[in-house]
């Protein structure tokens, strides 16, 4: 999920457009983006539509209101059994939320003859949660990755949204947590729209630091995020030669050896074996 496109739950005149838009995945929005008075037809229209929805070759998030709300339960309900593939529980701040919500999924897809296990993103977007972000993401097989959410874990705080170093600091803790459990990281929306600059910079910095996708509030914003989180041509050159020198080193016995002047043994073979996947998987190489 290069791109992860947010669309309010309560605006289905949107539904269609954002699945034929170039975004790798599409997040319908059932909490932050919907008026507390408009969350049962939010609801209802969402899963109106998912249950109609044709195949896709995008991934369907639905992000569903919190464990504390009123809604929580309703939004579960209403959605296991449609086109929703992840759901993202956001203000996650201990492993055991992951439990409950994991034993839930396993009680209503039973119910509804769900085959396909439906995965969990998790928005990590407190002090708490990102102090506990390594026991979250290892919770349950269903984590399929956790989702930094900046805004409201910086703001109440009165911490600076734009500080280099803070953000340096707080993806690169949420990274290692993931690395740890073996699931993936997506960075943070970008509220400045009219601000492309500010958002590839964003980006790129994400993409030096593992992470593998970032979410978009605004479809400017995909073509931006498709393209950063993308090996360029440098780095699969170098990918092909790593592989291709690990091959000739296996058959020879040799363990560690030379590319491009560098060191490399297992860690950089399975880092560039991971880089050319990608990049087949998007066509930039057979």
């Amino acid at each position: 999920m290069r791109s992860k496109l947010f669309v309010p739950g309560s605006r289905p005149e949107l539904f269609a457009k954002a699945m034929a838009s170039k975004a790798d995945a599409v997040s319908f929005d059932l909490e932050d983006a919907v008026d507390p008075s408009a969350k049962d037809s939010a609801r209802q229209q969402l899963s109106d539509f998912l249950r109609t929805l044709g195949p896709t070759s995008k991934t369907v998030v639905v992000r569903i209101n919190d464990q504390s709300s009123p809604h929580y339960e309703n939004d579960l309900i209403a959605l296991v059994g449609t086109a929703m593939q992840v759901v993202n529980l956001p203000k996650v701040e201990c492993a055991a939320q992951i439990h409950s919500l994991a034993q839930r999924l396993d009680e209503l897809e039973a119910q509804q003859g769900v085959t396909q296990p439906i995965a969990i993103l998790v928005t990590i977007e407190s002090p708490k949660g990102l102090r506990n972000a390594a026991q979250i993401a290892a919770a349950s097989p269903r984590v399929n990755g956790l989702q930094l959410g900046l805004a409201d874990l910086l703001e109440p705080l009165g911490i600076d949204r734009k500080d280099p170093w803070t953000l340096h600091q707080i993806r690169l803790s949420l990274r290692l947590a993931a690395g740890e459990a073996g699931v993936a990281t997506y960075d943070s929306a970008f509220a400045r729209v009219n601000d492309p600059q500010g958002f590839a910079a964003e980006a790129k910095t994400a993409r030096q630091l593992g992470y593998v996708g970032k979410s978009c509030i605004h479809p400017t914003q995909i073509d931006l995020a498709n393209q950063a989180f993308l090996p360029d041509a440098e780095q699969i050159a170098h990918a092909l030669r790593v592989v291709e020198a690990a091959a000739k080193a296996e058959a020879a016995g040799i363990g560690a050896y030379l590319v491009d002047g560098q060191m490399v043994d297992g860690p950089f073979v399975r880092s560039a074996q991971a880089l050319l996947a990608q990049a087949r998987s998007a066509g930039l190489v057979n």
